[in-house]
């Protein structure tokens, strides 16, 4: 059994298991929950499936619908987190077909990719952590008291016991030498050094920035990467002096030392086969390649035609197909893709007939009513009321909302969306940060420490004006 398959083992979380943890982060949209629940789970069922059906199940892609703020992004990123899968958002507005500048669509693969190795190696660094702490103790207990080498002193390379000239005075010598180094190791670990500054010797990135290569097509694009690549290892590595508290030295040589104890070759292999097992790819924005229904322009020229391109160069890609990357080849037949739109202008039968057919299973998120923006403050673990007061709690000021409060914002915020354009939760960002404006800039010269109570009545002395002046709505809030 792979590395992979025993990791999706242990976390083998049930559908409802998928949508309690959800629910910590995210409120309302039981459909779509329950939908990206059943797609993780269908990947834990298909890795334990038997291995002459295994690769022909498929995964299912979803197709989220709804407006801007609604909650999209996050059920996508936290499915992510739950799976300790790469992820990676894009926007297919930012993509161009094959041939026209800008980024091709192979490129979110290649993206992939890295962030899957990335994930790997720190995982892989993480294991070889404390490894690592005795290798950076001794290397800098190595600059702070040097060792003498048995039977000599530091001075005397190859000086062994066995030579005429070893005496008792040098044995003595390597004694003190070690019991000074354990009584510093004790300090060390004790953090009485961390401010001694000394000064160490780092790897310097031997890539040079100014060297790219930059072209409009996948392999233009991997051949800039892999001459960078070669330049690089061309120069060898190189190190450079740095003077630097021990606090900091520990933290640079760990990094360095880690780096070293990581089997490289099978980080690449683990985080590859981790991409095409279980590698999630999250589309927003995709009403935006479709061709609007009302446009009148199908078949002609103009902005349609680069939208139907994209969507033709994607499609192979949400099938299944073999992308090229500096790493070797991915195969995408079973990476999770996750379409997301507000689709106003244009209808998910905008898209062209083989990428619709991609995406089976579609939901339609809700827009967000006055008492769920009141939940959304309350609560979620992230919730923004909560962040607040832990950003004032560090400058020793208690804040409490009173739910009064917090209702009278979830009334404004529901107000405002109405009457100038309709933004979903990110509303609450803007009203929140206008009600603590006065506050967050009061915090610590005039008010240093306290507790501090937001009730309604300060909610509607901070933004009352702000609500019923239209103009300002538009502009502040």
């Amino acid at each position: 059994m792979s590395t992979l398959q025993k990791e999706v083992q242990q976390k083998n979380l049930t559908p409802r298991q998928v949508v309690a943890e959800l629910n910590k982060y995210i409120v309302g949209q039981d459909e779509a929950k329950r939908s990206v629940a059943i797609a993780l789970r269908n990947r834990w069922r298909r890795m334990n499936a038997d291995k002459e059906i295994r690769d022909e199940i498929l995964p299912n892609n979803i197709l989220l619908i709804g407006p801007t703020g609604v909650g999209k992004t996050e059920i996508a990123r936290r499915l992510a987190k739950l799976a300790d899968a790469p992820f990676i958002k894009v926007e297919a507005s930012k993509f161009t077909e094959v041939g026209y500048v800008g980024r091709d669509v192979e490129s979110m693969i290649r993206d992939l990719t890295d962030i899957s190795i990335n994930m790997v190696k720190t995982e892989m660094q993480e294991r070889v952590k404390e490894e690592a702490k005795e290798i950076v103790e001794d290397r800098i207990l190595d600059i702070l008291i040097p060792p003498v080498k048995k039977g000599g002193d530091v001075n005397a390379p190859g000086f062994q016991s066995g030579d005429d000239n070893f005496n008792a005075d040098q044995a003595s010598d390597q004694e003190l030498n070690e019991r000074t180094r354990e009584k510093f190791r004790e300090k060390l670990q004790n953090g009485e050094l961390d401010d001694r500054e000394i000064e160490i010797e780092v790897q310097k990135s031997s890539k040079s920035p100014m060297m790219q290569v930059f072209g409009p097509q996948g392999g233009m694009e991997e051949m800039g990467i892999n001459l960078q690549d070669m330049l690089g290892q061309m120069g060898g590595n190189q190190t450079t002096k740095r003077k630097v508290t021990i606090e900091e030295a520990r933290e640079l040589l760990l990094d360095e030392e880690s780096e070293k104890l990581i089997d490289h070759e099978s980080a690449v292999q683990e985080a590859m086969e981790r991409v095409q097992k279980q590698g999630i790819v999250f589309i927003d924005e995709i009403d935006k390649v479709a061709e609007s229904s009302g446009d009148g322009n199908k078949g002609g020229g103009g902005p349609d035609v680069s939208r139907q391109g994209v969507q033709r160069d994607m499609l192979p890609i949400v099938e299944g197909s073999n992308i090229s990357t500096k790493h070797g080849m991915v195969k995408t037949d079973h990476i999770l893709f996750v379409g997301s739109g507000a689709f106003h202008v244009s209808k998910p039968s905008d898209l062209i007939p083989e990428l619709q057919g991609r995406f089976p299973i579609r939901v339609e998120l809700n827009s967000l009513t006055e008492q769920d923006f009141f939940d959304i403050l309350t609560q979620p673990k992230n919730a923004l009321t909560k962040q607040y007061q832990a950003m004032l709690k560090s400058e020793n000021v208690d804040v409490e909302f009173t739910d009064g409060a917090l209702k009278e914002v979830a009334a404004i915020a529901a107000q405002v969306n109405e009457r100038v354009e309709n933004i979903g939760a990110r509303r609450l960002h803007t009203i929140l940060s206008s009600l603590l404006d006065e506050l967050l800039f009061a915090i610590p010269d005039d008010i240093n420490t306290g507790d501090i109570t937001i009730d309604q009545d300060y909610v509607n002395k901070q933004l009352d004006d702000l609500v019923k002046d239209k103009d300002l709505s538009h502009y502040i809030l």
